[in-house]
């Protein structure tokens, strides 16, 4: 069966997605053998993943978010126009998280600022 044809979008969509599962390995200081042995596949997988060559199922992407520390919306959802505002969202929400109280109460006077 031939290969289906990706318009031009989803190729930047999927060369962008490759781009964030290699950065998402290396600032987790992982190899691909440890990310190949984590999710059962071979190290020339997650070779062709990171160039472009192939894409993960939607299960072996979820257990990605999960070793890197990230969310699969924070992963892919911004690939794709539809679900840009709410990854943009779920991504603010995630880095409030981690913020101390006085942290917090410094960005609730910088976002008044922002809404003058």
């Amino acid at each position: 069966m031939p290969k289906s044809k990706l318009s031009p979008q989803e190729m930047k969509e999927s060369n962008a997605l490759a781009q964030k599962v290699k950065q998402l390995r290396i600032a987790n200081n992982l190899t691909q053998s440890d990310v190949a042995r984590e999710l059962n596949v071979s190290p020339g997988f997650i070779s062709n993943v990171e160039n472009g060559r192939t894409a993960m199922s939607l299960r072996l992407l979820i257990y990605y978010a999960k070793m890197t520390g990230t969310t699969l919306d924070m992963l892919v959802g911004d690939m794709t126009p539809e679900y840009r505002d709410d990854a943009l969202d779920n991504a603010v929400l995630e880095a409030i998280k981690s913020l101390s109280v006085a942290q917090k109460e410094k960005l609730l006077r910088i976002l008044e600022i922002l809404k003058e």
